[in-house]
């Protein structure tokens, strides 16, 4: 690729985001702007924007680089990133809405009538929301260098750059415009050169092949154990993303937040019929990918090795710039649901302290960025959600659907949870060949929690709060409908 016309695609599209999130500033006034959208922002325009903000550096390069490492086993990531969603609208997109949170902590904190619950819930949604931006860091890096051929650092510098201007300039409203903007550019991104590709192959006739290794990489088929632990970590961790959840506060009301999840089933499954695709051409393909350890740009690369000339450049050049959208898109979400909880907690939750707190959950992770190398990126935001589903998700399901919950438990809950996960997936990293218990923990360490969490709420039940009736009735009770009188 010419990294002149890689170079042009990231400079544009870090411009363009830039611009939305100025103009989002002309209509960020109130607190309620910069924290959840004043809670005004309608269906589909709110699912545009989750579908921008969760479509990260793991579904634009990384499902499409582990398909073509192993196969249909590397399947189960879009499945299970889009069937998460379904739990989401069963069990907690309209209770969440109507229980009038700003964060999660919030939630917590109100539920469970406990201060140290929102510290505890505080602390493990900021290494949630950490865990989650350095992965999309070493996609910036990796795309920076793979296009251009500047340092990897700049590319990651680029992101926390755009991100904290943007989000100190106007908050959520302005990430939500910026958001809905970029999950069409992903899209299309994606699907143009996917398509183009797959009609000049059927125009100029398949190229000829040498005989391809069944697996190209090598690697062992995943066991039974190992996509079981995915799927409950795909699943669950789907419930506990805090900037995935935060965005449902910013409906109008339990039904439209409903609505909005619907929609978001919709645009996830068009989404992920590309990479998907994109993965199975380079298996047939460009297998050398896979062999020479350039999986994960298997997505920026595929138009230059079956296109090629000035068609191929443009292709890539587009496929760059829905690149760096999806790690901007992922890591302005991050670093919004990060400043609503740093901020209230830190720093008195005016709109000075949350600009302040954007910076801080912008840079923190960049420093970590530069001192970690990039795992498969599909595979590393796997492990980030192994642990929300460990800490956050059995607090919030039973937060929702349990009056029986106390403070005690949910510490509890969080505590064992963040400590098993969280020590699986440093031994998992340390070892040379972790086992699969280790390196797919969430199988054992979900339950864990949830039995940790249940088991410890029964043993205080003293400690359910007296404000739970009113809670739960809040959460479960549909709000009226406005009528308004005809004249």
């Amino acid at each position: 690729m010419n990294p002149a016309v890689g170079l042009i695609a990231f400079v544009a599209v870090s411009l363009t985001t830039a611009a939305i999130g100025f103009y989002g500033l002309r209509v960020s006034r109130t607190t309620g702007d910069f924290y959840v959208a004043s809670r005004t922002v309608r269906p589909w325009w709110n699912a545009s924007a989750i579908g921008g903000e969760y479509l990260s550096a793991a579904s634009f390069l990384g499902v499409a680089g582990l398909i073509l490492i192993s196969g249909t086993d590397a399947l189960w990531f879009p499945i299970g990133y889009t069937a998460g969603y379904l739990m989401l609208l069963l069990f907690v997109a309209a209770p969440l809405r109507r229980s009038g949170a700003y964060t999660i902590p919030d939630f917590t904190e109100s539920r469970l009538d406990s201060k140290m619950v929102r510290r505890v819930t505080s602390l493990v949604v900021v290494a949630v929301g950490w865990l989650y931006i350095v992965p999309q860091l070493h996609g910036a890096a990796l795309t920076i260098r793979i296009t251009t051929g500047l340092p990897s650092w700049v590319g990651s510098t680029a992101v926390v750059v755009v991100v904290c201007l943007t989000v100190v300039a106007g908050g959520m409203r302005s990430i939500t415009f910026v958001q809905a903007f970029q999950y069409w550019l992903k899209l299309t991104a994606l699907a143009v050169p996917v398509v183009f590709v797959l009609l000049s192959l059927a125009g100029n006739g398949t190229p000829a092949q040498a005989p391809l290794p069944v697996n190209p990489s090598g690697l062992p088929a995943a066991s039974a154990y190992q996509n079981i632990s995915l799927m409950v970590a795909l699943l669950f961790g789907t419930l506990g993303l805090p900037h995935v959840l935060v965005r449902f506060y910013t409906n109008p009301d339990g039904q439209s937040a409903r609505r909005t999840t619907l929609i978001v089933l919709g645009l996830l499954s068009v989404f992920y019929l590309f990479p998907t695709l994109a993965g199975a051409l380079g298996r047939v393909f460009t297998p050398g990918l896979a062999q020479s350890g350039q999986a994960d740009a298997l997505v920026l690369l595929l138009p230059g090795k079956l296109v090629g000339g000035p068609a191929g450049d443009m292709l890539s050049a587009l496929v760059v710039a829905g690149a760096f959208a999806a790690f901007l898109s992922t890591t302005s979400g991050l670093v919004v649901s990060l400043s609503g909880v740093i901020s209230q907690d830190l720093f008195g939750g005016s709109v000075r302290g949350f600009r302040l707190a954007a910076v801080l959950a912008a840079v923190v992770p960049l420093g970590f960025a530069f001192m970690t190398d990039s795992l498969a990126l599909a595979g590393s935001v796997g492990l980030v959600f192994a642990f929300t589903a460990s800490t956050i998700c059995p607090v919030l399901l039973l937060g929702i659907w349990w009056r029986g919950l106390t403070d005690a438990g949910a510490i509890a809950g969080m505590l064992t949870g963040g400590l098993l996960c969280g020590g699986a997936m440093v031994a998992g990293t340390v070892l040379a060949a972790a086992p699969a218990w280790l390196a797919q923990p969430a199988a054992w360490t979900v339950p864990a929690a949830f039995a940790v969490t249940i088991g410890v709420s029964l043993g205080t039940k003293g400690r359910v709060p007296a404000s739970v009736n009113r809670v739960m009735s809040r959460l479960h009770v549909p709000e009226r409908p406005v009528v308004t009188e005809r004249p």
